[in-house]
This record gives C-alpha cells, sequence and structure tokens, in this order.
C-alpha cells in the first residue's frame, strides 16, 4: 500500500479517490520532474492548483521494489555528491596511472611532484602544482601519497601540513603497510584521518581492467563524524566502482601474505629479468608465464623492490627461504649426477672383465648399425631453420580407412595415456606396452594392452611411440624384440630432449627403419582443455623416399595437426638450445617455488597467480623427467649456473644497499661526534646525548 497521507484531509477532491488510479500512475504523477500539464481551460481549478502547490510524495512502501522512485532519487543525490577534491603527492608513473581513472569518474585532481609532470597532468585534465604550499592552500578533501616507499618520511615531513583543513584525509597506497601506517598516525596530528590502502595492481597488471583486482585497506584512524565516515566511503568507492575485490585487513596481517606473495614474485622476476630470457619459437604455457611474470615486475622501479625488502620484516625470512630451496635443488641434481658417474666407472670395470664387450657382442653389433646408417640410401634430414608445417590441405578431409594407423605406445603411464586418448578419439589403432599393469586403463581408453613386448611386436604396428622417461629410454629400446616388427616400421620418440633420443635411435636401430623425433610442448596439466595453439615439435631424422613411408609420416604428424597444434619443423639441436633457456628454467623455478610450499593468500596478486600456475604445472611431473631436461641436454648446465648468478647478483644489490645505509649511519654519528668537537658554542657530547642520532633519526637517514 502507498500512504498518501498528504490527501487524507482533503476530502474535496474525489478524483483522488478513484480506485482506478494505480500506485504506479500515482508514483508517476508526483514526480517533481512531472508536473501536471495546464491548459487555458483548466489552468484555474482548484485540483490544478494543488497538484502544482503541494507535489504528491511517497511516504512508506509495504514491500521492496525493484527500482522505486526512492532508488532513482537516491542515485541522482548521489552521482551529484560524491566527487572529491583529491590531491596526489608523487605524480609519477603510478600517480598518473590512479589520477587517469580519478578523473574518468569525475573527481578533482591536483597533483604535486619534485618532478615536473605537468604537460601529463595537462593531458590528464589534472591541475599541476610546482609548490606544495599552492596545492595545499587548494584545500584538497584528501591527500594521496603516491611517493616511494624509501621517500615517504621525507616526502610526509616536507609538506606544509598547516594549509590544510584540520580535517583532511591522508591515504597511502605503499606495497608494505606497517611502516606507513606507523609513519603517518607518528607524524601527522590527529585531527587528520588516516587510510592505508593497497592496490594490489599497477599500470602492467591493470591496464586493461581493474576488474577483480584485490584493493587492500585499513581505516587506521577515522573520525567519528557522519561527514568523515561518508567521505571514506567515497575515496573507497572509486575502487568498489572499477570492480576491484575490496578486502579490510589490518597492516600487519597484510604484510605477513605480502612477504610470501609480492615480495617472492618480484624476487623471481628480477632473477628472471637479469637472465634476459627471449621468447622462442617453442614457448611452453609454463614458459610463457615466467615471460609474463618479467613483463609485470620490470617496470617497477628497484626502490620499490627494495622498499619490499627492507620495511617488511617477514621479507629477509623469505629470501632465505628462497636460497635454501634454490641450494636444495641444485644440490639434488648434482647428487644424482654424482651417482651416475659413479655407477659408470663401476659399470666399465665390470665390462672390461667380460668378453662378451671384447668380442662379438653388442658393442661390436651397435658400431656396425652406426657405420651401416652413414650408406644408407635413405633421405635423412636435420633442419637448420625453424619450419611451419602446413596441413591445410589434409585437415580439410575426414580420416578414411586408409588414413587410419596401427600406433603401438611403448610406455603407458600418464603421458602415453594423455596421447592415446586423442589417437584413439580419431580413430587410429593404438596398442600399448608398459613394465608396469595398465590393462584397466587401456581397457577403458579402447585400447589394447599387452604384457609381452613380443606378443606386441608380433601385431606388426606401423608406428612404435616411445612415451618412455628420459632415463629408461635406452634400456627400453634396446630390450624390445626389433626382430618381430617390420622392417619399415616408423619409431617415434616424444621426448623432452631431442639430441639425445636422436642418437639412441640412430645408434640402436636399423638402417631400414624409419625415425621421427617429435616434442609435443604440453602435457596432461597444460594441454586438458585442448592442444589447439600448443607448438608441436618435429624433425623428420630418418624417413625412406618411398610414397607410402613419406605418407605414413605424414600420417602421424596430421594427428596433432588435426587438433590444431602449432607445427614447428625444427632439429633436434636447435629444440634442446631452445628447451634449456626455457623449459629447463621453467621447471627448475617451478620445482624451487614447490620446496618453499607457496600457497594462494586472500590477497593474491596477478605475478603471485603466475607463480601458483607455474607450480600447479610442473609439480605434476617426476624428478626423472626434470633431472632428464638437466642431464640429457648439454645446454642445461650452463643455464642453471646463469640462475644461480643471476640470484647471487640480486642478493648483493640488495645488501649492497642495506650496508650503504649502515655506512651513513656510522659515519653520520661520527660526523655528528666530530662537529661538537670543532664548534664550542654546541653542548659537550659528555654533557648531552643529543648529539647521538635518535632513533627517528636513524630512519630519516635510512630513507635519505
Amino acid at each position: 500500500m502507498l500512504s498518501l497521507s498528504s490527501l487524507h484531509h482533503r476530502s474535496s477532491t474525489p478524483q483522488l479517490n478513484n480506485p482506478s488510479l494505480s500506485s504506479s500512475s500515482l508514483s508517476l504523477s508526483s514526480s517533481p520532474s512531472l508536473k501536471p500539464t495546464t491548459t487555458a481551460a483548466t489552468s484555474t481549478t482548484p485540483r490544478t492548483l494543488y497538484l502544482r502547490r503541494k507535489p504528491l510524495r511517497i511516504r512508506a512502501l509495504d514491500a521492496a521494489q525493484p527500482y522505486d522512485y526512492e532508488t532513482k532519487l537516491a542515485i541522482t543525490h548521489f552521482n551529484t555528491t560524491h566527487h572529491l577534491k583529491i590531491g596526489i603527492i608523487g605524480f609519477g608513473n603510478y600517480g598518473q596511472f590512479l589520477a587517469k581513472t580519478l578523473v574518468s569518474q569525475g573527481h578533482t585532481v591536483l597533483a604535486h611532484s619534485r618532478s615536473d609532470h605537468s604537460h601529463a597532468a595537462k593531458t590528464l585534465g589534472v591541475s599541476f602544482f610546482s609548490d606544495p604550499n599552492d596545492l595545499c592552500e587548494e584545500h584538497p578533501e584528501v591527500i594521496l601519497l603516491c611517493t616511494s616507499i624509501i621517500s615517504t618520511e621525507r616526502v610526509l615531513a616536507s609538506l606544509p601540513l598547516q594549509r590544510l583543513k584540520r580535517s583532511t584525509l591522508f591515504v597511502d597506497v605503499l606495497s608494505v603497510k606497517e611502516f606507513p601506517k606507523n609513519l603517518l598516525l607518528d607524524l601527522l596530528p590527529p585531527y587528520f584521518d588516516v587510510i592505508c590502502c593497497h592496490p594490489m595492481f599497477g599500470p602492467q597488471s591493470a591496464k586493461q581492467t581493474w576488474d577483480g583486482l584485490f584493493f587492500v585497506y585499513e581505516k587506521a584512524r577515522i573520525t567519528n563524524e557522519d561527514s568523515r565516515i561518508s567521505r571514506c566511503d567515497k575515496f573507497l568507492n572509486v575502487f568498489v566502482r572499477e570492480g576491484c575485490e575490496m578486502v579490510e585487513m589490518s597492516c600487519a596481517e597484510h604484510d605477513k601474505y605480502a612477504a610470501g606473495s609480492q615480495f617472492i614474485t618480484h624476487t623471481v622476476g628480477r632473477v628472471l629479468e637479469m637472465l634476459n630470457l627471449q621468447s622462442t619459437p617453442i614457448n611452453t604455457k609454463g614458459y610463457e608465464t615466467l615471460l609474463n611474470l618479467v613483463e609485470i615486475t620490470a617496470e617497477d622501479s628497484f626502490d620499490l623492490y627494495y622498499g619490499l625488502f627492507m620495511y617488511n620484516k617477514s621479507a629477509m625470512e623469505m629470501l632465505e627461504r628462497l636460497g635454501l630451496a634454490f641450494e636444495a635443488l641444485r644440490n639434488e641434481l648434482v647428487g644424482r649426477l654424482h651417482g651416475v658417474v659413479r655407477n659408470q666407472l663401476f659399470d666399465k670395470a665390470q665390462k672390461a672383465k667380460s668378453p662378451l664387450f671384447n668380442g662379438n657382442g653388442a658393442g661390436h653389433n651397435w658400431a656396425q648399425n652406426g657405420a651401416a646408417l652413414q650408406s644408407t640410401s635413405l633421405a635423412m634430414r636435420s633442419q637448420d631453420v625453424t619450419q611451419f608445417y602446413e596441413y591445410k590441405g589434409q585437415i580439410s578431409q575426414p580420416i578414411d580407412d586408409s588414413s587410419k594407423l596401427k600406433v603401438a605406445i611403448v610406455g603407458f603411464g600418464n603421458f602415453g595415456q594423455f596421447l592415446a586418448k586423442t589417437i584413439v578419439r580419431q580413430g587410429h589403432t593404438v596398442l600399448a606396452y608398459s613394465r608396469s599393469n595398465y590393462s584397466d586403463a587401456a581397457q577403458e581408453l579402447g585400447v589394447s594392452y599387452f604384457s609381452d613386448a613380443d606378443d606386441l611386436c608380433e601385431e606388426h604396428p606401423e608406428v612404435i611411440l616411445l612415451c618412455t622417461s628420459i632415463l629408461s629410454t635406452e634400456q627400453v629400446l634396446k630390450s624390445l624384440p626389433l626382430q618381430r616388427l617390420k622392417r619399415s616400421t616408423l619409431f617415434v620418440d616424444v621426448l623432452s630432449v631431442k639430441e639425445f633420443p636422436r642418437s639412441l635411435f640412430l645408434q640402436y636401430l636399423p638402417s631400414y627403419f624409419d625415425v621421427l623425433c617429435t616434442h609435443p610442448m604440453f602435457g596432461p596439466e597444460s594441454g586438458k582443455n585442448g592442444w589447439n595453439g600448443l607448438p608441436f615439435v618435429y624433425d623428420k631424422v630418418r624417413v625412406g623416399s618411398d610414397e607410402s613411408r613419406v605418407s605414413r609420416c605424414d600420417r602421424f604428424l596430421d594427428i596433432f595437426a588435426r587438433e590444431g597444434c602449432r607445427m614447428v619443423e625444427m632439429s633436434c639441436a636447435e629444440h634442446d638450445r631452445h628447451a634449456a633457456g626455457s623449459q629447463f628454467i621453467t621447471h627448475t623455478m617451478g620445482r624451487v617455488l614447490e620446496k618453499l610450499g607457496l600457497e594462494s593468500t586472500p590477497i593474491n596478486t596477478r605475478g603471485y597467480e603466475t607463480l601458483l600456475n607455474l607450480v600447479e604445472n610442473t609439480a605434476g611431473d617426476s624428478f626423472d623427467l626434470y633431472y632428464g631436461l638437466f642431464m640429457y641436454n648439454a645446454n642445461a648446465m650452463e643455464q642453471l649456473e646463469r640462475l644461480d648468478h643471476s640470484f647471487e647478483s640480486l642478493k648483493k644489490q640488495l645488501f649492497g644497499r642495506l650496508h650503504g645505509v649502515l655506512r651513513k649511519q656510522l659515519f653520520g654519528t661520527a660526523e655528528k661526534f666530530q662537529v661538537s668537537r670543532e664548534k664550542p658554542m654546541l653542548p659537550k657530547l659528555s654533557q648531552s646525548s643529543a648529539a647521538l642520532p635518535s632513533s627517528s633519526d636513524t630512519l630519516h637517514v635510512q630513507n635519505n
């Protein structure tokens, strides 16, 4: 029911008591913007005069309305009163980034900075002041501090606070929170309000939108007055309107999370930046995350990073943990390498005693096979340049019976099953063999499983697809009953390194077998939503010139082309050069971060999300796979050393600056002592402790 109390005492207006008038019509007629239409004939009637003099007003609603007149009125009132006058102190890259949105929302923005940013301010529609006195005399309602962490205290101390209104709201946007909170509460008179906030994004990570990004804040000191509470809410609403995830959190809690996420993110980003990582023709998803991380963090100044380290008491612990994690991973690699070398030494001693090795045994036959390969008439090629394979003609054609292949997967573990699922779906016949019993998984996928390698080879598969680990490849290849296969069989590997399996194939396989070395640059985790756009690298190492053999090789490659893979023809040597700089680094960083036990926080940045995704993408892989990337890629050791050097260089930068701060403090004390002795008008050091720096002096020296 609508209460029309203003009409109840006017019984002389029967038209208004007509039950045919609905509540909606009353609402419309009562709107101040909809005055009754008058004509010459009706302009003097009592009803018209009454309506013009006293418009109808809605007094109460008995039920919630989805969009009623009061809501419209409230929104109109809000849109005309929510604007603030905001003074930005520190109008560098980040200050301009925030100003752009503030201006777009209709707020009046003033700016002051030590450097002259008047041109940028003019472009953004901001009033720039080179003198802070002039800005403060404009009486901004909000002072927004966008200074660096290191310069915050000095800038704050230099502001002419006496020229501001005593009710001004101070806001900082620093990446650490306990330090500015203590600073603002200590240096500002108690009549100023204080909000400590942290937009967990910047010009790079939020260049498209702020929607869904975290904005952390603490109302450190807000006076209990309606106008001040309203102003605080208006400022926070700037970020609400852009779709930010608003998180009210204490400064201490923020810094605890930030040390474990933001500091680690920037540390990893800067270490990788020192490596000068380059995009390759065969980027994996994991490597793309590293390149994105470098891009996100590269534009931030070292002062910002140093501030995260210097002014967050949890940062030193995280740096030490990161160093220990890297050291542990390196020891794990080197320890296993040491074990391999020892085994080789003992194996050689055993073989030296064995007559088989010196006679007409396997070693002699392998050498013969290697020599035979030199005179083979089969086409062998290893491209020195990257080629992109075109399948347009074949992809458009459906698979018919003549295009189907009989593919035998040797090594039916996680990756073998992952490939089998797609190969079966395309209509090919798949057989499988593995040391472990995967018969149930094979049956579920529609694959014929063999526990005996002889039985599998007697089925005469056209393709033998090796999905073994890098470490076991040689052993498995030597154990296969090659004599039971057709002499034209195509052998394919899918290892993450390429020169090593290429050498094995050419060494152990008779010359009548074809060889194709491939690397799908994805796995069950990164390819779970499809293979479209993911790189598939291949090298036709040895493919017979017969039309049937060429066609069979193309039909196998077509399996991946049909799924939308980006087909890249590349030599095995070139692949390993790129992979050492991308895949090995990706897995190394993923495993280091895994050892840190990184966990999601309530305030994840986009950069930290990339690290969590990197751990997720690499943690599922066995250590054998990672060790294989290290052991069987000649370029991996160099990359490990470069990574170690980059991390040590970054630590030296941090500790070097910290050492500089301590030296300033020591020499500053010595200079003050010297001045006190040379100037007799000052009190002697023994008579007063004033010559010694106080704790606040020490902090001030740090920031200068």
